[in-house]
């Protein structure tokens, strides 16, 4: 794909409100559950060069991929994600919870928007006007007026984002500031493949690329060159340097936290607050705050919140109780009782007792077995009284959901964010034998395809320990279970990790980071269950990225064009719930059809028509309509590329007979998501019209007409309308 193409659709998405929607099947095709197997791939060399078409001409019984799959589609062939089963629970009851994880977030707002493209004037304006500039912010300016780009090197959570827009914002001419992507290589920067622009302001956030010591200064004097040679300017972050090297020619300024007391004192009187409010919260603010955590407390002191009360979520303050409990002496039991509760959080007592027990004969070889008789009498009777164990337990808590006319028992922590507290002291609190059976235990667990609710639950446990110990999520956790050595529950489960660390600003770049290595991997299975992550909540967040994977997928020999066209309906689905631009997959997809219409035959151009089949059908779940139909009415800027993408399929004769029963659906569904089908159906046909060979018009009114010949008059009435508008389009 033409990068500089892909460069702009990142650049130019603009939030939308959000409407209320999802993905599935399309009736008259197979279950998606039922997806044949895929083909033995044939593992290329990376960096992955973009396929030439094949020679050879498919044969003729092929189908298009089937539809996404339905949440409750049984599972399928081992190495395949399904991919509704995973976003639509992670959108839906995720979402309907408005839980906190302990991330730093409260929601899920960030996974719900893309982290890159151009910052609007009301995210930019959040961002700078409470802004309290730290002792270096002078010093990464100079070096930013001096070379148009500067690295600012700091750990997570010590405002490196906001630095950097404040930063771009104080030298570039306009107020146009555009967040790249992190998996951008240096190459990428310096090559042309990022489209610079006189005057705007470019930040790469949590960038993650590995450079080559050897090159590091050369690689960046190439980045330098080009940003100057725009007359843009670039600020980079990123948490550690390159190792071992000497970067000359762009600085590496060590970032660190301004004043948080100057920063509270900032957003308190922005929000009106009483002077003594602000003395008050500002002296009893605790230690150990993220600067993140000061934004959120001020916040809710802001809303009429008791600064007392308030701070006792964070920093410190939110510690200190789990610190003191992990102080004392536990026994084995309590030990699995906390760590039962970190990934196993809102079950009932018959559940996580359950797990309970699982887990202790898991952990058992870390702990000494009892000698004497009373210490066997003394661990016999803690088991029998495992209820009892968990009342006295200060970390335990019991909450009363509703759940209809019901009420339902949850175990959880006293607060959400003692979770994150408890695991980081299980960490290093522990050691390896004990963490062997932590991860033997949860990857049977999980093995047993336990239901989304307890897969979310795990997915989030992992996501928490990922801060402070991501190599053993890594390695332990998500690289095996992706591969499939948990059955598809398990991949499903990594790809919910994945979704979980879009959660936080600081984690979504690792994230991004973990599905690309699997989109290029050898394995199919890993391969999969990128295409998978893709479809949901990263996909929401990085989009130019997954589409340009997704698209590799379905073009390059040995890939799994099913999977990566599941992934591509469902990205469209979770964008246009999200309120975010269908387009960032819309508009790439066009322009492969485009870019194939000149091919006569050949495997990627197959897999590409088959992809738009699949993205064209894919349906909500809630409300059972196409989505592209509903795209219609909910965004009309994307008409025109919707029009592009339908013509790309209708100009293909062999698929000619199941595109032209798939449009047929579509006009038939505009009275169901449209007040006006009829000034929607002119509108589409224009599209589609201008998007079509001359030539090609007339037969395909015939050929629609035929299809809709049993209709009845009101439907028929809007095939004529779509029909006119097409053999009226000049051009």
């Amino acid at each position: 794909m033409n990068e500089q193409h892909e460069e702009h659709s990142e650049h130019s998405a603009a939030p939308r409100p959000e409407p209320d929607a999802h993905h599935s099947d399309d009736a008259p095709d197979p279950p998606a559950a039922r997806t044949p197997p895929d083909p033995k791939p044939e593992p290329e060399a990376e960096p992955e060069p973009e396929p030439e078409p094949a020679s050879t001409v498919e044969p003729e019984h092929r189908q298009d991929p089937p539809d996404p799959a339905k949440p409750t589609a049984p599972a399928g062939p081992p190495g395949q994600v399904h991919h509704n089963n995973v976003n639509q629970y992670f959108y839906g009851e995720l979402n309907a919870s408005g839980a906190q994880f302990g991330l730093g977030t409260a929601g899920s707002d960030n996974a719900r928007r893309r982290a890159v493209g151009r910052l609007d004037a009301g995210e930019a304006d959040a961002i700078l006007a409470p802004y309290v500039k730290p002792a270096c912010f002078e010093q990464a300016v100079l070096a930013l007026e001096q070379d148009a780009v500067v690295v600012l090197v700091g750990p997570p959570g010590s405002g490196k984002r906001s630095g950097a827009v404040a930063l771009v914002d104080a030298l570039a001419d306009g107020s146009e500031y555009v967040v790249l992507s992190p998996g951008r290589s240096l190459d990428d920067l310096a090559s042309g493949k990022v489209a610079f622009e006189k005057g705007v302001g470019y930040v790469l956030l949590d960038r993650t690329g590995e450079d080559s010591s050897q090159t590091a200064d050369f690689d960046w004097r190439r980045v330098r060159d080009t940003v100057r040679e725009h007359d843009a300017h670039l600020v980079v972050t990123t948490v550690h340097p390159v190792d071992g090297a000497v970067v000359e020619s762009v600085r590496h300024v060590p970032w660190h936290l301004p004043d948080l007391t100057a920063v509270l004192r900032v957003r308190l009187a922005r929000a009106g607050c009483a002077e003594d409010t602000v003395e008050r919260a500002a002296a009893l603010m605790p230690a150990g705050c993220r600067i993140a955590e000061v934004a959120a407390a001020a916040g809710r002191i802001a809303c009429g919140g008791a600064p007392e009360e308030v701070w006792q979520d964070y920093g410190s303050s939110a510690a200190q109780p789990v610190r003191e409990w992990f102080l004392q002496e536990r026994t084995p039991q309590e030990w699995a009782e906390v760590t039962t509760l970190a990934f196993v959080n809102g079950a009932g007592y018959r559940d996580f007792e359950t797990c309970q027990e699982r887990l202790e004969g898991w952990v058992a070889p870390a702990f000494p077995e009892p000698v004497t008789e009373e210490e066997q009498h003394a661990a016999a009777r803690r088991a029998v009284d495992r209820r009892l164990s968990l009342s006295r337990n200060a970390l335990v808590a019991v909450e009363d959901r509703k759940n209809g006319a019901l009420t339902r028992t949850a175990l959880v922590f006293p607060h959400p964010q003692y979770r994150q507290w408890a695991l980081e002291e299980l960490w290093t609190k522990r050691s390896t034998p004990y963490w062997n059976g932590v991860r033997d235990w949860l990857t049977e667990l999980v093995a047993a395809q336990p239901g989304l609710g307890l897969q979310l639950s795990v997915a989030q446990g992992l996501a928490l320990l990922a801060r402070p110990a991501f190599d053993e999520v890594a390695d332990n956790y998500l690289h095996p279970w992706a591969s499939g050595t948990a059955g598809p529950a398990g991949q499903s489960t990594a790809t919910l990790v994945l979704q979980c660390m879009c959660l936080h600003e600081s984690l979504a770049a690792t994230a991004l980071g973990l599905a690309r290595g699997w989109a290029r991997s050898y394995d199919p299975a890993l391969r999969s269950t990128a295409a998978a992550a893709f479809s949901g909540a990263l996909g929401v967040r990085f989009p130019t990225d997954a589409v340009t994977h997704l698209l590799r997928l379905i073009v390059r020999r040995g890939g799994l064009p099913v999977d990566a066209a599941f992934a591509l309906a469902g990205l469209v689905a979770v964008l246009a719930e999200c309120g975010q631009d269908t387009g960032a997959v819309l508009r790439p997809l066009a322009y492969r059809l485009r870019q194939q219409r000149e091919t006569l035959t050949g495997q990627p151009k197959e897999n590409i028509l088959g992809a738009a089949m699949t993205v064209l059908r894919a349906r909500d779940a809630r409300t059972e309509r196409l989505v592209c139909a509903a795209l219609l009415e909910r965004d009309d800027r994307q008409t025109t590329t919707i029009g592009q993408v339908w013509a790309g399929v209708l100009d293909n004769l062999p698929r000619r007979g199941r595109a032209l029963a798939a449009l047929f659906a579509t006009l038939r569904e505009l009275p169901a998501v449209s007040e006006h089908p009829e000034r929607l159906a002119e509108r589409f046909g224009h599209a589609v019209g201008a998007a079509l060979p001359a030539d090609d018009r007339p037969p395909l009114a015939g050929a629609l007409r035929q299809v809709a010949a049993r209709a009845d008059e009101a439907v028929t009435a809007l095939v004529e309308i779509f029909l006119t508008a097409v053999l009226s389009t000049k051009g």
